[in-house]
């Protein structure tokens, strides 16, 4: 039983799918699938008028915490977002809406349209209305909200340690994925339109999927010159080779144990 436990282990960190003790994150993401966050929480959007979340969140939404004028992850997370929304066959305003949230209380809301200027320029698309909403806050609302979607960060003087990913929720509030954007040398972060659709799909029927998303990216990358998925021949290579070697470890172990029993029987 042990064997096939530590078997078990080993086959899992393969696919880096084990999740880390989170008992205590203060950095990071914890994930709250079917839970609801507070719809009534007010911010502020780009266009300086208070708004509160229901009024955004009428249809499925891709969430995301960010800060404007973060120096680091944040804005090829926002490109990215806006590149996979261009590749989508689903309209933002029509099928989806996205929000961005400022977890940086001092940013308002000049800071939120020029991000968002920066960020549409060169889009093939239009995000009128509330099809892509840039919200500043204060720290109590904001914090409020982290805590709902199991989002730690941490200030480390004006800027922030934190992590990236796309959170989302559908009509009711209820949050149903999380997507964790792999990251491209070439392009920086990476999310395959396939995996964002089908988000998208299962958000507006209300459905709390788990993150399956490493085991897709281990597998798969999507080729953004040809625009098609590509299998990762030597990575699945590699994992079939480790899960091979760790089937046939266990194979010695449960062998070597029936010889001594059975050399303890015949004696």
């Amino acid at each position: 039983m042990k064997s096939w436990l530590t078997a078990s282990l080993l086959i899992l960190s393969a696919f880096n799918l084990l999740p880390a003790d989170e008992k205590k994150i203060e950095v990071g993401i914890d994930e709250q699938l079917g839970k609801t966050i507070p719809l009534n929480l007010t911010f502020t959007d780009e266009n300086n008028h208070r708004v509160q979340l229901k009024e955004l969140i009428t249809k499925p939404t891709v969430f995301a915490f960010v800060y404007y004028n973060c120096p680091a992850i944040c804005t090829p997370l926002m490109i990215e977002l806006a590149d996979v929304t261009n590749k989508s066959d689903l309209m933002p305003g029509e099928d989806y809406n996205i929000i961005t949230l400022s977890m940086d209380e001092h940013e308002i809301s000049a800071d939120a349209i020029k991000k968002k200027d920066d960020i549409i320029i060169g889009s093939e698309l239009e995000y009128s209305g509330s099809s892509w909403t840039f919200l500043t806050g204060d720290s109590a609302s904001v914090k409020q909200l982290a805590d709902a979607v199991g989002f730690y960060f941490e200030r480390k003087g004006d800027q922030f340690i934190h992590t990236g990913a796309l959170i989302f929720i559908d009509k009711s509030g209820k949050i149903t994925r999380y997507l964790f954007p792999g990251y491209n040398s070439k392009y920086g972060f990476s999310i395959l339109p396939f995996d964002f659709k089908m988000a998208i799909n299962e958000t507006a029927q209300g459905k709390a999927v788990p993150t399956i998303s490493r085991v897709l990216q281990y597998c798969f990358s999507y080729d953004p010159e040809g625009k098609t998925y590509v299998l990762s021949v030597t990575r699945i290579f590699g994992a079939f080779t480790l899960i091979l070697a760790v089937i046939f470890l266990v194979y010695l172990t449960v062998s070597k144990k029936k010889k001594n029993l059975n050399s303890h029987l015949k004696v």
